[in-house]
């Protein structure tokens, strides 16, 4: 009796409470990668696999803890606060009973509710014969291109050219049967690339397959073909999608099963070969071996006569004959592990990773290429571990490359009340310290030179307003690129959200981020450090006018070394429109957008809405318009079209771009076609 007076308040609460897309921290999250890394990700798995939980969602009264990380949504707190619940008080009655759960709150409920569900699944249990069958499959096709001609593609002049079309192709077939099994391939052509001729007899650049299956008995994955692998807390090997510092305060872990199925156009963060993860009680092991080819710069020491690489080409463009002559000429064998020992509130796993290359990796000679991966293999090991006492989830990885130096990352997750939650990471990696394919949660993209401490927090002080604030403060003990000595930095951020009514989402942000580097248009001889501050104030309101229409406006200012002479000023503004109609075939968005910025170190960065499991972040500096329009259209229960149209225009300028990609004139356009079909 007690738990339905619960259930029916909590109903009454949550009916009064506005449904509300939380998918605009993802958004933040990929904008901060996309300026951390300088590049946009063609990693697109996440976005498939959440539009595989829209279609058969996640069991919350069936899911384990694997599954439920599955998700990437949820904390460890959370998984923990789920499962303890169940057993106390049995099986969840209704979907809004979530909000008694310890550690829940409104904000998370909202943002996982399109993807799980109580009903049950189909049995887990059933075999890979049964799976073969009963599924859906889809053939995806896209087609892009930038309109204007760029210097690439101009071969009416002299110089290195672009060998193949302006055209850009994709296509994505994929067999899917629930959460349970899938398998596929892709074909993807870059613009510039030959298509059927010259180097690529073969038609597209890059070919991908990949059968991936989850729970057959004691295997709890089987990955043939490509696929990722992730460990810890990404020390020594993480290759999925992995997001670092932002209003999320709560998502500082890294959380994920170790192997994943990879089915994206990305060339280079993924294995090749066969993985297995099988479990027995508490122990569960996994193993996996690759070989394939990547692409590296090569060099020779003509006094030894011997050659080397000095670099991995991770962009995956085959256009010109210098990129041609470097594609997949690298031979690399890999192969690794886990063991994991798991109980009910902490677990411990030993992890193991070895890289053999075909020729030896040697660094270009720079003070701060000291420390790099060299010679011809490379391997690391790792202890990472987890454990929750009541309201406190301990993680961490201490990990040692094959010099045994050492890296550790240690981190706290504490729900000090239902209205405040608590975040802390520690990491200590000796610039000695290095990995392949290390992801961690640090200030540096790759986990080496660097000691540092987070701390962030979430308050909820009413049931429509949330406030996240974190401060990072970081330290360099080696050299950096464009930074000759060691340096130091620190980055704060304070995010305010407001729910005033059901239609409205309002959240107001601003960062404050200062590290060290070589002054800028030094005279001297010796190049000395100063502080390059950075700071951003940005605000975005969103209002659903009704059931079809929602309006979505941005303002942000940025401004760079703002009391020095290198001082910069960046705007940038947008108003979107969102038309999607319920019960309607179609759908459509629009976007209009100004921006100014003194130069690049001002430059902003804003998340797009794009077609079918595609997004875009373009960076903009300079000053100039941009408009984009995107339409949807189900011409059938299993054939879907997707058109999207964008152009910049760029203010007084004469050229847009540099290089190959320079193109005469203020103007960029891009034109996008896909089409799906399911059968």
């Amino acid at each position: 009796m007690k738990k339905a007076v619960i259930i029916l308040f909590f109903l009454i609460a949550f009916s009064c409470s506005h449904a509300q897309d939380m998918q605009q921290i993802t958004e933040q999250q990929l904008e901060n990668l996309t300026d951390a890394d300088q590049a946009e990700t063609e990693d697109d798995s996440y976005l498939q696999e959440l539009d595989q939980f829209r279609k058969y969602p996640l069991d919350l009264n069936r899911a384990d803890e694997s599954e439920l990380k599955e998700l990437r949504i949820l904390t460890d707190l959370q998984i923990g606060s789920l499962i303890s619940y169940r057993k106390l008080l049995g099986k969840l009655v209704s979907i809004y009973e979530l909000q008694s759960v310890p550690s829940w709150d409104i904000f998370t409920i909202r943002k996982i509710l399109p993807f799980v569900t109580i009903s049950s699944p189909v049995s887990a249990l059933q075999g890979i014969g049964g799976r073969l069958k009963g599924g859906e499959n889809s053939l995806m096709v896209r087609y892009s291109r930038i309109l204007e001609r760029s210097a690439g593609f101009d071969h009416s002049t002299p110089g290195t050219k672009y060998l193949g079309s302006p055209h850009r192709l994709f296509f994505r077939y994929r067999y899917t049967y629930r959460n349970l099994l899938q398998y596929g391939f892709l074909g993807d052509k870059d613009a510039g690339e030959q298509f059927f001729r010259g180097a690529q007899k073969m038609g597209f650049d890059f070919y991908s397959f990949h059968f991936f299956a989850r729970k057959i008995g004691s295997i709890q994955s089987l990955a043939l073909g490509d696929f990722t692998v992730n460990m810890g807390q990404g020390l020594i090997q993480w290759q999925g999608l992995a997001f670092g510092k932002s209003a999320a305060v709560m998502g500082v872990k890294r959380q994920s099963t170790i192997l994943r199925p990879y089915n994206s156009a990305g060339e280079y963060n993924f294995h090749r070969g066969a993985g297995i993860t099988v479990q027995k009680n508490n122990v569960e092991a996994t193993a996996f071996v690759s070989l394939k080819k990547i692409s590296a710069n090569f060099a020779s020491d003509t006094i030894d006569n011997n050659e080397f690489f000095t670099s991995f080409l991770m962009s995956g463009y085959n256009r010109t004959p210098s990129e041609i002559q470097d594609r997949n000429n690298l031979p690399q064998t890999s192969f690794g592990g886990n063991v994991t020992y798991r109980r009910d509130n902490w677990h411990v796993g030993i992890n193991g990773i070895y890289f053999h290359f075909s020729r030896p990796i040697q660094k270009r000679d720079e003070l701060y290429n000291l420390y790099a991966i060299s010679g011809n293999n490379w391997s690391n090991l790792s202890i990472d571990y987890s454990y929750t006492y009541k309201n406190f989830h301990f993680f961490g990885e201490a990990a040692v490359d094959k010099d045994f130096d050492k890296a550790m990352v240690n981190g706290v997750l504490i729900s000090a009340d239902r209205r405040v939650d608590l975040s802390i990471v520690q990491r200590s990696i000796s610039p000695k310290f290095q990995s392949v394919n290390g992801n961690a949660f640090t200030e540096n993209t790759y986990p080496t030179n660097e000691n540092g401490l987070y701390a962030g927090i979430s308050i909820r002080p009413g049931p429509y307003l949330r406030l996240d604030a974190y401060g990072d403060l970081y330290r360099f003990p080696w050299l950096k690129y464009l930074v000759d000595a060691p340096s130091y930095g620190k980055d704060f951020l304070v995010q305010l959200t407001y729910f005033p009514a059901k239609q409205v989402e309002l959240y107001s942000r601003f960062r404050s981020e200062s590290k060290q580097g070589n002054k800028q248009n030094n005279t001297t001889v010796t190049n000395y450090l100063v502080f390059l501050p950075r700071q951003s104030w940005r605000t975005q309101i969103s209002y659903k006018i009704d059931a079809a229409i929602t309006l979505r406006s941005r303002v942000e200012i940025m401004w760079y070394d703002k009391n020095n002479a290198g001082k910069e000023n960046g705007f940038l503004s947008f108003f979107d429109v969102i038309y999607k109609p319920m019960m309607k075939p179609f759908a459509a968005n629009m976007r209009l957008q100004y921006f100014e910025t003194d130069g690049y170190n001002s430059r902003l960065y804003a998340f797009e809405n794009d077609v079918l499991y595609s997004y875009s972040i373009p960076l903009f500096y300079g000053k100039g318009y941009r408009y984009y329009f995107n339409f949807n259209y189900d011409i059938s229960k299993r054939l879907s079209l997707w058109v999207r149209w964008a152009q910049t225009i760029y203010s007084n300028a004469t050229s847009v771009g540099t290089g190959l990609d320079k193109i005469q004139g203020n103007r960029r356009s891009e034109i996008k076609i896909e089409s799906r079909i399911l059968f």
